[in-house]
């Protein structure tokens, strides 16, 4: 942590004016844009400190949205998923609007309810070369995708790989009623018609299950620039920053 600049003290919370809220070192909080028409900046707060004046700075590390990384927004990517920046800042107390809470990717696709002010995050990014951390992640469907929380999915009761309904020609509504569901490599053409009624769906953060194909090509998405070439996606991995332009 930083250390405090004399005549300046730190201080152990700040409640947002015009509220009962507290923040405290280590909360999450919502901050005011210079342009109204931008949504509220998110920010983690690691030190609040006051000067002789008794004006209230914080210094922050920014969350970034997907859309505002050098690769911008993805299929992938959830509707509330932000980045933990490597980009500090000292800003004012008097921007901050409000509280909100920064999930764990885990926690996050827990929740029965996603209100205002939750978030999730499952990368770190480094704002100078658009890199992330961790680099690789897990991917499932025919699309070969990471998991987007936002996104309904169906296991297959065979290799237990999840699907997007879309990939494999079924609607939302369909999906939701299904009953069984063997994925084409799994299948033949006479199991097509599926029975219909409810069937989980999404991945389970707590299965531990290799399915067929991670286990046979270990199919991962890296989020860093690689500087392999195009033959290398089909033989270990999928580089996000080389795959961005392919897979809108």
């Amino acid at each position: 942590m930083a250390k405090t600049k004399p005549g300046r003290k730190d201080l152990d919370s700040y409640t947002i004016k015009g509220t009962n809220k507290v923040v405290r070192p280590g909360d999450c909080v919502l901050m005011r844009p210079s342009d109204t028409d931008k949504l509220p900046y998110v920010a983690l707060v690691e030190k609040i400190e006051a000067d002789h004046r008794n004006s209230v700075k914080v210094r922050v590390r920014w969350y970034y949205r997907p859309e505002e990384s050098i690769g911008g927004r993805r299929q992938f990517h959830g509707a509330k998923e932000l980045f933990l920046s490597d980009h500090y800042d000292v800003q004012s107390a008097h921007t901050i609007e409000g509280k909100c809470t920064v999930h764990s990717f885990k926690n996050y696709s827990k929740l029965e309810n996603v209100g205002a002010e939750d978030y999730f995050c499952r990368f770190e990014y480094k704002a100078s070369t658009g890199g992330f951390t961790p680099d690789r992640v897990a991917v499932y469907c025919k699309c070969e995708m990471p998991y987007n929380p936002d996104d309904l999915m169906v296991q297959c009761e065979g290799c237990k790989d999840w699907f997007h309904p879309s990939c494999t020609g079924m609607s939302i509504e369909e999906a939701k009623k299904l009953d069984h569901f063997l994925c084409s490599d799994c299948s033949s053409d006479d199991d097509a018609k599926r029975s219909m009624n409810v069937f989980p769906v999404s991945p389970s953060l707590e299965a531990k299950v290799e399915t067929k194909r991670r286990k046979s090509a270990e199919k991962i998405l890296c989020l860093h620039k690689l500087e392999a070439s195009f033959n290398y996606l089909v033989q270990v991995s999928v580089c996000v920053n080389e795959l961005w332009e392919m897979i809108l």
